[in-house]
């Protein structure tokens, strides 16, 4: 494996025409180097590494009762809120009373949709119009951010409106200014630790402003997307904030959706998804769910109960997710710290949980660098997939580090820091 190159300490920017085009020269040098080496990798999706998966294999011989510690038989029908034990469990962990939770199937998207539907067909939990009898409805997207939210939301029909993101969460002035003024934006996504692509955790101020800010709209509903919650890249677990809390004390009670689920904490294709929320949120939405639900597989439900034992019996086993994939974080920090900085073409996140690295590139480039990537045999997220629409920079690559080995994630990184450096010392030299 070839070393990263490493890099000179003048900006490109700052460089003279003469210094320009040997960078330039010797950046095309390393990526011809690079494109016959014969690579494929892949970084495009965050999805737990084989080795993750194999933490939870004790799922395969779980459970080894067919009742809860109240005596429930989960091979029947019925407990549409999900079994008691384990919203016990995640109740904790999540920081919202287990009456206040629903366990449902392995698709915590799956929740978020059907909260979508219902808002649509029928209206919120407080009444008012369905959605769907709106004109037009809009919804705010901090960007970058989630694809799968944006994609979600479009498929309504609803048109997504980005705000920026800072580093406590969505821009707060931005978001107060248009939701006090415009009656159609009825909601907005947020993923509140460990947001992807950034690392963001949103503060308790910021949830306390998103709680209580005026809205135009009076059913203004907030899908919280706690799906990182206990994803922590370091020995520091930072507390998600509590804005069901803060929306009750605000008097917006049914404000916010909370979402999580198991899908990177067992096993992606066979994990618990929770809902959480108001009192009336949440018959609201069993009410509505029951219309085509008797319950959920509460035998999994048991056997999550089983494997874990208790919160800390969670906090345990994500310690071990940690060990896995911390170090893949940390390659990537060091492949693009040895070849980018100083540069001024370059910056990114040093998450400290969650699944991705946000990475900016010299704006204009993020496409160039991609299909640089390509042709050098590396995938990436396609630009601008962390926005609804296009990234208006064209900057923002979102790196998604844990499935691959922790070697192939060294030699993919290098390979992206050979692209940015091309991609910008081509549009600098013009």
């Amino acid at each position: 494996m070839s070393q990263p190159t490493s890099v000179p300490t003048t900006p490109l920017s700052q460089m003279s025409p003469d210094e320009l085009t040997a960078f330039l020269d010797a950046a095309r040098s390393s990526y011809d180097d690079l494109t016959r080496r014969g690579l494929s990798l892949d970084l495009t999706r965050g999805k737990p590494a084989p080795e993750q998966l194999d933490l939870a294999d004790g799922l395969m011989s779980l459970p080894t009762t067919t009742t809860d510690s109240t005596g429930t038989d989960v091979r029947n029908y019925g407990g549409l809120q999900g079994l008691g034990d384990l919203r016990d469990i995640f109740g904790e962990l999540l920081g919202v009373h287990a009456d206040r939770l629903v366990a449902g199937g392995t698709s915590s998207l799956v929740m978020m949709r059907d909260v979508l539907v219902d808002l649509w067909l029928k209206g919120g939990p407080g009444g008012g119009r369905p959605w769907g009898a709106e004109e037009t409805v809009k919804f705010l997207c901090p960007s970058p951010g989630y694809d799968r939210h944006f994609t979600l939301t479009s498929w309504f029909g609803i048109e997504n409106v980005p705000v920026p993101m800072t580093d406590e969460g969505p821009d707060l002035d931005a978001v107060e200014a248009l939701v006090a003024e415009d009656p159609t934006i009825k909601g907005m996504w947020v993923v509140p630790t460990y947001a992807n692509p950034t690392g963001t955790v949103v503060s308790d101020a910021v949830a306390a402003r998103l709680a209580a800010m005026p809205t135009a709209a009076d059913d203004f509903t907030i899908l919280w997307d706690n799906a990182y919650a206990l994803h922590h890249l370091t020995d520091t677990e930072h507390r998600s904030a509590d804005l069901i809390g803060a929306c009750a004390e605000a008097g917006h009670p049914d404000r916010a959706v909370m979402f999580a689920s198991t899908s990177k904490i067992s096993w992606a294709g066979a994990g618990v998804a929770f809902l959480a929320g108001s009192e009336a949120t949440v018959s609201w939405y069993l009410h509505h769910l029951g219309q085509g639900s008797i319950g959920p597989d509460k035998a999994n439900h048991l056997r999550h109960v089983q494997l874990f034992g208790s919160a800390d019996g969670v906090r345990e086993h994500m310690a071990k997710h940690r060990a896995l994939i911390a170090p893949k974080f940390a390659a990537v920090d060091k492949a693009l710290t040895h070849s980018l900085a100083g540069l001024g073409i370059a910056e990114w996140t040093r998450p400290k949980g969650g699944y991705f690295v946000s990475l900016d590139v010299l704006p204009g480039t993020a496409s160039r660098v991609i299909s640089l990537a390509k042709d050098a045999g590396v995938a990436l997220t396609p630009a601008g997939s962390a926005f609804p629409g296009a990234d208006p920079e064209d900057r923002n690559i979102r790196l998604a580090p844990t499935f691959p080995p922790l070697d192939s994630v060294v030699e993919a990184m290098e390979a992206v820091a050979t692209c940015v450096r091309l991609a910008a010392a081509e549009k600098l030299a013009g």
